[in-house]
């Protein structure tokens, strides 16, 4: 379908949205705007949903819309990722989405959570106090082997990467996405890992035999400003040849993070069969990762602390949604 809407209106709605969803509490400019764009975008095809049952929803967006987190879109009642698990697709040539495997969900955890001070790489960035408490809250979910702070360099990021076999690849740590490449970049205790390196390390999984399931990005964020900065996460989650990547889209409180994370990974680790399900649900079905995502974005969303959008919002997963 289309919507007859002047161009320079949706800019300036998306960008005054954008400004309203950094705010630590609802406002309801905020939310009158979200339910415009559900108007806008959803509204007209409620009957198709309706009739295809449809569980997931996936986006392609394009300019301003890269950059506001399609959770927000509000129906009047309530915000779609209390209804739908969300992904979003680079382009418009959808990959056949392939579910996880019922084998054991390991993770390759590297976190930092002090930041070097008189370290130029580091400066301007704050410690991510709550770090520790999310990589360790990974370790109770699903078995994961853990770099945290100094024992997080670019060399055994590089070698952990070849030689370990585990599908999910977690970084917790600051970073930054950008439609230049130059200015996208993560940080490791010994340097910042520029866009290029960081594609080359992780291609170094053979894809085929052991490809990465999962790449989480966590405490890193789009530039400011920056229009096309998601196009930045795009490129890395299809150069490093990961199937899904999982980041957000602004710098979110590291509690709030840690409390996603850690809720995302108990999701995740609910099917039957897989290291870190709980006793009794050796039935149950697959979560798949968009839906683990939106069970623990409603976590936060029902939550007394984070119900803001600000907190719960901005995580996006890209590609593969099963």
């Amino acid at each position: 379908h289309t919507v007859d809407i002047d161009g320079a209106e949706v800019k300036a709605k998306l960008s005054t949205l954008r400004k309203e969803l950094s705010r630590p509490f609802r406002t309801a400019a905020g939310l009158r705007l979200s339910q415009e764009l559900y108007t806008w975008i959803l509204r007209p095809v409620e009957p198709l949903l309706s009739d295809a049952q449809a569980k997931t929803l996936v986006f392609v967006l394009d300019g301003k819309f890269r950059n506001v987190p399609m959770a927000i879109l509000h129906d009047g009642e309530q915000y779609i990722v209390q209804h739908y698990a969300l992904a979003l697709m680079p382009g418009l040539q959808l990959l056949e989405p392939q579910p996880l495997s019922d084998s054991s969900l390991d993770v390759l955890t590297f976190g930092l959570s002090q930041m070097r001070k008189e370290f130029p790489p580091h400066n301007g960035f704050t410690d991510l106090n709550n770090v520790e408490v999310e990589v360790k809250e990974i370790k109770n979910q699903l078995p994961s082997r853990l770099f945290l702070n100094q024992e997080f360099t670019q060399t055994t990021l590089a070698e952990r990467i070849a030689s370990v076999r585990a599908p999910i690849v977690h970084m917790a740590t600051h970073g930054q996405f950008s439609s230049e490449p130059t200015d996208t970049f993560v940080l490791a205790w010994d340097q910042g890992i520029d866009v290029y390196t960081l594609s080359d390390i992780l291609r170094t999984r053979n894809a085929e035999a052991n490809p990465i399931e999962l790449l989480v990005m966590s405490a890193c964020q789009t530039a400011e400003g920056d229009d096309r900065a998601a196009l930045g996460l795009a490129g890395i989650a299809v150069r490093s040849g990961a199937r899904s990547t999982l980041a957000s889209l602004w710098t979110v409180d590291d509690k709030a993070t840690a409390d996603m994370m850690s809720q995302f990974y108990r999701e995740l680790g609910q099917a039957g069969g897989r290291s870190g399900s709980q006793p009794g649900n050796e039935l149950s079905e697959p979560v798949a990762k968009a839906e683990a995502l939106r069970r623990a974005q409603v976590a936060l969303l029902e939550s007394d602390q984070f119900d803001a959008p600000r907190y719960w919002a901005p995580f996006i997963l890209v590609g593969n949604w099963l």
